[in-house]
């Protein structure tokens, strides 16, 4: 098997594999605020910031890597795949790869940062529903584990591995079918989800039986139900699907063929405050209920977690540019806005973020009250972090710091209006302060035209 158990002994900065207390978080936080302004880090010239814990993202690793370790049977094989979509930092990945994890890739470009992270090709996952033939024919080159997606790949894959022996462990993805959560554009189990193969459509299930029978180099399921908004209860109603179709493969063969399960990821993250809830004990014990003989050893395991690894460690750090009142209603404007957290911009309503007001000189901001509006930069009426947000009266010079963005906000930077990738930092408080190392420099305004064609200044004329 492609899976070892090197995951399962991995530790982190935590050494009871616990996350941080929220108490803990915020003084980290406050440390590395006041740090960043005393350091220079963010000032009238350079207005924005972005900033990693990484002794945090240790510890989140340690979480996961812990919480299955002390679930499963002495010697199970396991792999937890960073899915790397969630931070595709260089820096982050070759972190978490130091912290016991793999890498979970869903294209061509995820697939150089892992390899560029130096993680080893058979601690990567790759899955998507688009693979070319060029990108599974790399990945069984590698061997790298591939989950087919549908009936077509897997046909592609007939071909493939029948013109060149691989190492890769190849498997299916399934959709359990088993329901939404409350963010449609993430349950990636629903009735009509472009995700894997149907499990409840006429006929699906036992054409599934047969394809494994049919090519005993499948040795892998795999399914996914979704992530923020999926409760615990439907994650592990999926992958009790999951476990079940397995021992049907294998019962119809007479032999474990299905060696391995891929669980997928999906942890939701708390963005209502510092705690780290729900956290990944009781998600075990959510799948011990639901799923018991998951940990009994008769199966490796391969988990995909990403927002909930890296979320809660990231911060952004905005100098409030200018302050208006427009109909009554007080407006900050500031440097952080859609590139840096365009899900909240383009749907607030599910994915709110906090802000937290400090002042010029990086230290906590009180005082009364007052709703405002936090703007972003972006040259549109909807680039928003918060409306009407009650928070003291904010100030040019004054400081906005969006928490829990280390998962899809400023790690995958947003274009609009040709706005620069700013800096990220990663950041370490010990009794002397805080300390920052680059991870990500600041685009270069130069490059800008340089993407955009400009040295094909005349192509269309």
């Amino acid at each position: 098997m492609a899976v070892d158990a090197h995951a399962h002994a991995a530790g982190g900065s935590a050494e009871d594999g616990s996350e941080p207390s929220p108490e803990h978080a915020a003084r980290r936080r406050d440390l590395a605020v006041r740090a960043a302004v005393e350091q220079g880090l963010i000032d009238e010239d350079t207005p924005l910031l972005c900033l990693l814990d990484t002794a945090g993202i240790r510890a989140s690793a340690a979480a996961l890597t812990g919480a299955f370790a002390r679930a499963l049977a002495p010697g199970t094989p396991v792999l937890h795949a960073f899915a790397v979509k969630a931070a595709p930092l260089v820096p982050v990945l070759r972190l978490l790869a130091d912290a016991g994890l793999g890498c979970e890739v869903a294209s061509p470009g995820e697939l150089a940062l892992a390899r560029a992270a130096g993680v080893a090709p058979e601690r990567i996952v790759l899955d998507s529903p688009a693979k070319t033939a060029a990108e599974l024919r790399e990945a069984l080159a590698l061997g790298v584990a591939v989950n087919a997606d549908n009936r077509q790949e897997l046909e592609r894959l007939d071909a493939l591995v029948a013109a060149a022996p691989t190492t890769s462990p190849i498997g299916v993805r399934i959709n359990p079918q088993t329901g939404a959560g409350s963010i449609d554009a993430l349950s990636t189990a629903t009735a009509t989800s472009k995700f894997g193969i149907a499990l409840r459509d006429p006929g699906a299930r036992e054409w599934l039986v047969r394809a494994y029978l049919d090519r005993p180099w499948l040795t892998r399921l795999h399914t996914h139900s979704g992530s923020q908004g999926v409760p615990l209860p439907l994650i592990a109603e999926g992958v009790r699907e999951l476990y079940a179709l397995a021992e049907e493969i294998n019962a119809a063969a007479g032999r474990r063929q299905v060696d391995t399960l891929d669980i997928g990821g999906g942890l939701p993250v708390n963005f209502t405050s510092d705690a780290a809830t729900p956290t990944y004990a009781e998600y075990v014990s959510a799948l011990r209920s639901a799923v018991p003989g998951l940990f009994s050893g008769a199966y490796g395991l391969v988990t995909e977690f990403g927002r909930s690894l890296t979320a809660k460690h990231g911060l952004v750090l905005s100098r409030v540019e200018y302050t208006k009142t427009t109909g009554g209603r007080a407006i900050a404007l500031t440097h952080a806005g859609v590139q840096l957290a365009t899900r909240t911009v383009y749907a607030p309503a599910a994915w709110p973020l906090r802000i937290l007001p400090y002042s010029a000189k990086g230290t906590p901001l009180t005082g009364p009250l007052v709703a405002q509006d936090i703007a972003g930069p972006a040259c549109f009426a909807g680039d928003l972090l918060a409306a009407a947000r009650e928070l003291p009266l904010l100030a040019p010079g004054d400081l906005v710091c969006i928490p829990d963005t280390g998962a899809y906000a400023f790690t995958a930077h947003y274009g609009y209006n040709s706005l620069p990738r700013p800096a990220v930092h990663g950041y370490t408080v010990t009794p002397s302060g805080a300390h920052f190392t680059l991870a990500r420099p600041a685009q270069p305004i130069p490059s800008i035209p340089t993407e955009a064609g400009a040295a094909f200044p005349d192509a269309l004329l």
